[in-house]
C-alpha cells in the first residue's frame, strides 16, 4: 500500500513558495479548520493520478497545511468498491471505472461508445465535465451519497497489429483481435473475432500470430507492455472507444466542508486536468515517435472517421446506451447534450 500524507509536505512547499516571490502571494491562501480527505485509489502513481497528486498537494500549500488530503493507493477499499465506500461514508473521495458497475452507474456508460466525436483533449475534457453537470447524472449518483467531482479522462484506444494494415472497415472483417467494452462491440460489427487476452501476454501472442491487432489506451500503455517491438502497424486516428474513471466525493462530506475549502477545490479542478492531460502527452512525445519510426502508421480522413461513426458507431449508441438504459435515464437526451457540448467545445454554435 502507498499512503502519500501531505501536512509535512505542506511546510516545506509553503516555506519554498515563500522565498519563490513571483510563485504565489498571500492571496493565494485560503484560511479555514483543520480537515483531513481520504481518497481511494488502486494501482500506483502514474499519469492517470498526475492531475490527483497535484490537488493533494495544492490543497495543502493553498491552506497552510489545514486541508490535509490524502491519496490512499490501494490501502482503503478494492477498485470495484469504491463507490460502496463512499456511499457509507467509509472515504471521502475516490475513482471508479464505469465498466466496473455498468448496471449501478448506467449513465458512466456513454463514455464506452465507439467513435463519439471526443477524441480531441479539450473536447474530451470540457465535453465530459459539462456532461457530469447534468442533472440526471447528478441524481443518478445522489442515490450513491455521491457526487462526480471531475471526469476521469482516459485516453483514447488504438491498435498495433501485425500483417497487412487494415486501411478500410472491411479489413478488418477476419482479423482476431484483443478489445474490450464499446470497443469490442464496434470491431464485432466489422466482422473481426474477439480475444479474450490478458494484457500480460499480449507480447508474445502478437508474436506468434494467435492474435492480430490490440486494443490499449494509447500511447502509454501500448508501450508499457512493449506491444510496438512485434508489431508492424499503428492506428493514429482510429480512436474506436473510450473508458471513463471519474473522481466521485462522498456528499455528506462535501456539504460538511466550509465555503472556501469547496470553491477551492472548484477552482483547483481545472489544473488537475491539465496536469493529468500533459502527463499523457509527456508520454505521446516519447512514444508517437518511436512508434512512426519503426512501424507503418495508419490515419483516416475526417469523412472516413464521419462514415465509420455513422455506419458503425450510431447503431452501438442506440442499443448499448440509448435503449438499454432507457427504463432508468433520459438516455437519448443525454446523448444528445453529450454530443452538443462537444460541438460547443469544438467551437461549434
Amino acid at each position: 500500500m502507498l499512503h502519500r500524507t501531505l501536512t509535512g509536505l505542506a511546510v516545506a512547499a509553503a516555506t519554498t513558495f515563500a522565498f519563490a516571490g513571483a510563485a504565489w502571494s498571500a492571496d493565494d491562501m485560503v484560511d479555514g479548520p483543520a480537515v483531513t480527505w481520504n481518497h481511494s485509489l488502486w494501482g500506483k502513481p502514474r499519469a492517470f493520478t498526475m492531475g490527483l497528486e497535484h490537488l493533494s498537494d495544492e490543497l495543502a500549500r493553498r491552506t497552510g497545511g489545514k486541508f490535509e488530503y490524502n491519496l490512499n493507493y490501494g490501502g482503503l477499499s478494492k477498485p470495484k468498491e469504491n463507490l460502496d465506500g463512499i456511499e457509507i461514508g467509509a472515504f471521502e473521495a475516490a475513482n471508479f471505472c464505469n465498466f466496473y458497475s455498468p448496471d449501478r452507474t448506467p449513465s458512466a456508460m456513454i463514455f464506452s461508445l465507439p467513435f463519439l466525436p471526443i477524441g480531441d483533449w479539450e473536447v474530451r475534457i470540457k465535453a465530459s465535465d459539462a456532461y457530469y453537470q447534468h442533472p440526471a447524472v447528478k441524481k443518478e449518483m445522489a442515490g450513491m451519497n455521491a457526487m462526480i467531482y471531475m471526469a476521469g479522462v482516459l485516453p483514447q484506444y488504438e491498435f498495433l497489429g501485425r500483417g497487412e494494415p487494415p486501411r478500410k472497415l472491411e479489413d478488418w472483417n477476419g482479423k482476431k483481435v484483443r478489445a474490450g467494452g464499446g470497443v469490442a462491440d464496434a470491431m464485432s460489427k466489422l466482422g473481426a473475432t474477439l480475444m479474450t487476452v490478458p494484457a500480460t501476454e499480449v507480447y508474445t501472442l502478437l508474436e506468434r500470430g494467435t492474435v492480430d491487432a490490440v486494443s490499449f489506451p494509447y500511447s502509454y500503455a501500448h508501450a508499457a507492455y512493449k506491444v510496438h517491438e512485434v508489431a508492424d502497424w499503428f492506428t493514429g486516428n482510429f480512436q474506436p472507444g473510450t473508458a471513463d474513471c471519474p473522481t466521485v466525493f462522498n456528499i455528506d462530506a462535501w456539504n460538511a466542508l466550509p465555503k472556501q475549502y469547496q470553491d477551492l477545490l472548484m477552482e483547483l479542478k481545472w489544473e488537475v486536468y491539465e496536469k493529468q492531460k500533459a502527463a499523457y502527452l509527456a508520454a505521446d512525445d516519447v512514444n508517437i515517435p518511436m512508434f512512426q519510426k519503426e512501424l507503418t502508421e495508419v490515419r483516416f480522413t475526417e469523412d472516413e472517421l464521419a462514415e465509420f461513426r455513422k455506419q458503425i458507431g450510431m447503431p452501438i449508441w442506440q442499443e448499448s446506451f440509448v435503449d438499454r438504459y432507457a427504463d432508468r435515464l433520459p438516455t437519448q437526451e443525454l446523448l444528445d447534450f453529450l454530443l452538443a457540448e462537444a460541438e460547443k467545445a469544438r467551437g461549434g454554435s
